[in-house]
């Protein structure tokens, strides 16, 4: 269990995820945001596919990262940006569903580096199969403002 340093954690990390321009043209949205974990929901569109109809890796990626991202900005202090500093990604299913949900979880926090996970599961008529996990290193940005505007 993780403890958040800023009780108001939650509010902070929806107002940076509505400053996205890349998760609102994809057309995502923050589901769940408690310490050290978030959801983002993706719902199907056919302008996010590949070739075949399932939902484009890259997309997978991009949800994947921003939850696990999101996840480690849950604990940080009020004026500490969070960064991605690399990721590894396992795209083990397609990505066919009606519905993408990406899960962030903080696996180990520290000052400077934060580690994390995230899963994304397609979820097709009620059904959740696994189709990306994804590891990834967070840098904490201390004093960092953020420059997007909603």
């Amino acid at each position: 269990m993780h403890k958040a340093q800023d009780p108001h954690f939650a509010e902070r990390v929806r107002a940076s995820f509505a400053r996205q321009p890349a998760m609102r043209l994809i057309g995502a949205s923050m589901a769940v945001v408690e310490a050290g974990y978030t959801e983002i929901h993706l719902p199907f569109r056919p302008e996010i596919t590949q070739q075949h109809g399932f939902i484009h890796g890259g997309v997978v990626g991009m949800i994947a990262d921003s939850a696990a991202g999101y996840a480690a900005g849950t604990l940080t202090a009020s004026e500490t940006g969070v960064l991605t500093v690399e990721y590894k990604l396992n795209l083990l299913a397609p990505a066919d569903g009606q519905l993408l949900i990406a899960e962030g979880s903080v696996v180990r926090y520290g000052r400077t580096l934060i580690v994390t996970r995230a899963e994304v599961f397609a979820v097709k008529h009620g059904k959740k199969n696994l189709c990306g996990l994804m590891q990834q290193t967070i840098i904490a940005v201390h004093g960092k403002k953020e420059t997007a505007s909603p």
